[in-house]
Formats: C-alpha cells, sequence, structure tokens
C-alpha cells in the first residue's frame, strides 16, 4: 500500500485524495421513487459496478478488503465485527487472516471532542475467495433503504495490479492506480460512464 500508493488517506472521498484516478456513475438520474427493490434505476447501478469490479479483478488477483467501521463510543461496534465479512466469504477458514487495527476517527474535522475511532478490518484473499456481487449490490443498497445493506466505507486494494476500487453507494464509485496506464483501458472502456462533474479532471491524467 505503501509502496504503491504513499501517503494516500484512506476515506471518502477516495478520488479526491490521489492524483491518478476515475470517478464513475452508478446510478443514473436518481429521484426517490426509485428506492425500492428491483427498480431500473438499481439494476443500472448494479450492472455497472459489477461490469466495472469484473475489468479490474480477475478469480486469481490478491487483494485486501479493507472495511472500516466508525466507533461513536455507543458500544455496539464489535458486537457483529465477523458478520462484517461471514455472508461474502465462500470458505470460512478465509477469515481466519482477518486483521483489526483501531486508528483515529477518519473524519477527526467531525470530532471535535476527540472520542469517535475507526475500527479498520483487513482480509487479504483472492477474487475468487468472496461473494463481490451480492457484496456490491449491498453497497449500493445502503442509502436506499433496502436490505441487505452494507454501511461502511470498503476498498478493495489489488495488489497485482496496484489498483483501488472503492464503491461509496448507488451513485459513484472511484478507481485509483499506481500508474495512468494500468487504467487507460478501463478509461477507454467505460468513458461514458465517467461522471461528467470531474469529467475534465480525469481527462489531464490520460491525455
Amino acid at each position: 500500500m505503501n509502496e504503491n500508493f504513499p501517503n494516500l488517506e484512506l476515506r471518502p472521498p477516495l478520488f479526491y485524495s490521489w492524483e491518478i484516478g476515475i470517478r464513475f456513475e452508478l446510478g443514473v438520474d436518481y429521484d426517490k421513487n426509485y428506492a425500492y427493490k428491483n427498480s431500473l434505476y438499481l439494476q443500472e447501478a448494479y450492472s455497472r459496478v459489477i461490469t466495472l469490479f469484473k475489468s479490474m479483478f480477475s478469480d486469481k488477483d490478491d487483494l485486501y478488503i479493507v472495511v472500516d467501521v466508525n466507533d461513536y463510543a455507543d458500544g455496539e461496534t464489535f458486537k457483529h465485527k465477523l458478520n462484517i465479512f461471514s455472508r461474502y466469504i465462500k470458505e470460512k477458514s478465509v477469515l481466519y487472516r482477518l486483521s483489526q487495527n483501531t486508528i483515529p476517527y477518519i473524519f477527526p474535522e467531525d470530532d471535535e471532542e476527540g472520542v469517535y475511532k475507526t475500527h479498520r478490518f483487513t482480509l487479504k484473499c483472492k477474487t475468487s475467495d468472496f461473494k463481490y456481487v451480492p457484496m456490491l449490490k449491498a453497497i449500493c443498497n445502503q442509502d436506499m433503504e433496502i436490505r441487505p445493506s452494507f454501511f461502511h466505507s470498503v476498498y478493495f486494494i489489488n495488489i497485482n495490479r496496484k489498483t483501488i476500487f472503492h464503491a461509496y453507494d448507488d451513485k459513484g464509485c472511484d478507481l485509483l492506480a499506481s500508474s495512468p496506464e494500468s487504467i487507460e483501458g478501463i478509461y477507454d472502456k467505460y468513458n461514458d460512464w465517467i461522471l461528467d462533474y470531474d469529467r475534465n479532471e480525469i481527462d489531464e491524467v490520460f491525455k
């Protein structure tokens, strides 16, 4: 991580923390009336995030799945810590590789009293070890009041390709890389999905 992404701080919005990246739009033209299970809006968001993920991860790739659980000192944080991963891991033995580290709250500007913490869970595995389709769908569901939902920030760090994939909700996802060349093909193939708000900045990287 430090070798390929020196001084990068894992926290949303990830795209604005690194000079080489793409921000994609997942759900298009959101309307509150679309917030129901299997709506066309959500199906499109699912399709895009799964397609992008498959384009960046092969079954044999080694990766770290990093999940940040924010602790607001309510005593509830660790009750379901294994459930964060267990429903998405194919072989439970993989969970023995799960590690946890407590770090300062990732949004210190929102913690004036300094009492919050972030518990960072890291799992090293291969893409084929986990069920990424339902996990990505659950991430997209988080603001839609649809279950299953995944409310924590999740970062997929591809060790082989030196990239980081972060779907933040139904609206979009960020793709970071150690070099433009490693994601230039994705930039070309899915150019229509790039978020227009950041398009000029992204285009400059690949000129």
